[in-house]
């Protein structure tokens, strides 16, 4: 076993325990294949309340940057890119997924993690001004992050104005939700599930960073915008046999509302480590108020926080500084943080 301090990732633990109680109790019953079973439709009601949409589509699938890929294909046609960050997780961290199924991922800046929907509408505004956009990637959708790589948060009228844009220039708006829990558990976030339901043309509920051993569910609050959802996922070799072992987690995630209050440890523990930081004299990079922390560390100083921690490289500051992440998750524990505060 690894004896570091780990503080690398939100998705190093395992499961919430009410998960792994339930995978025991349901073990040896028999069901249907491929999220057919009887759990797995109970969960698609409990998902659909809790977006207050009782239309919606829910489907469940393995990964985070599985659900992007397939869902960005099955929403854009084959000329078509997707609008995104440039530090978007499609456009960094999926390792071309996105180009490996025909589209380009259109990046545009960023302020910590965030774009803006004035930004959307110049780019497309260019694209339809310039007299040559036909022989171009047609902007097809807008993709954001909630909360964003750099675990800053969209506010609720921020989503109207893209929700508008889009609705101007006939494309969709595609919200990743891999940290949707610790969103939820934010003092500062004003969205909710039911304002994603009422604005995106489908968003993902994260469970892999969020309490599940894996899994993300896809909400489409109106299924006709993508017939045969089901047999794309099918396609991209994206649908699980045993799609129980979704159902079942998110199950629990949505039971007693466990997702909408699994995050708040992750928020009071970034909370309390952010101000040990600041203490201590380091410097953060940024102030974000979610389960992420950057710093702003001297490299000599960072070759013996190593040898301790396990943090996430971020990116270079200068020739003797680096940006690192500390991350918190639904599991982190007084112990640790201490422990981290003492080596700090």
């Amino acid at each position: 076993m690894n004896e570091k301090l780990s503080f690398a990732c939100d998705y190093a633990k395992g499961a919430h325990p009410d998960i792994l109680r339930k995978m025991m109790e349901t073990n040896m019953i028999n069901t249907a294949g491929y999220g057919l079973d009887e759990i797995s439709e109970s969960t698609r009601d409990r998902i659909r309340k809790a977006c207050e949409c009782e239309r919606a589509a829910v489907e469940f699938l393995v990964g985070g940057t599985q659900t992007n890929a397939v869902m960005v294909d099955a929403l854009l046609k084959s000329y078509q890119g997707v609008i995104a960050a440039e530090t978007g997780h499609i456009s960094v961290h999926e390792a071309g997924a996105i180009e490996a199924n025909g589209h380009k991922v259109l990046t545009i800046p960023h302020q910590y993690g965030k774009i803006s929907a004035e930004a959307v509408e110049k780019y497309l505004d260019d694209y339809y001004n310039d007299a040559n956009h036909e022989h171009m990637v047609m902007p097809g959708m807008v993709y954001l992050s909630h909360p964003t790589e750099y675990g800053t948060l969209y506010t609720k009228a921020e989503l109207q104005a893209f929700r508008n844009v889009c609705d101007k220039y006939g494309i969709y708006l595609y919200v990743d939700g891999a940290r949707l829990a610790y969103a939820l558990s934010c003092p500062e976030n004003d969205v909710t599930l039911t304002c994603l339901a009422e604005l995106c043309d489908a968003f993902y509920i994260g469970g892999t960073k969020c309490g599940a051993l894996f899994g993300e569910a896809v909400v489409v609050p109106e299924p006709e915008k993508i017939p045969h959802l089901f047999t794309i996922i099918k396609q991209h070799g994206a649908l699980l046999a045993k799609g129980r072992l979704l159902g079942i987690q998110f199950d629990e995630l949505f039971r007693d509302d466990l997702y909408m209050k699994i995050g708040k440890p992750a928020i009071e523990s970034a909370a309390r480590i952010r101000k040990a930081l600041l203490e201590k004299g380091y410097r953060l990079y940024f102030e974000s108020p979610t389960n992420q922390i950057f710093v702003v560390i001297e490299n000599d100083a960072l070759k013996r926080l190593g040898e301790k921690v396990e943090y996430g490289f971020w990116e270079k500051y200068d020739d003797d500084h680096t940006v690192i992440r500390f991350a918190a998750d639904w599991g982190t524990t007084e112990a640790e943080m201490d422990a981290l505060i003492d080596i700090l």
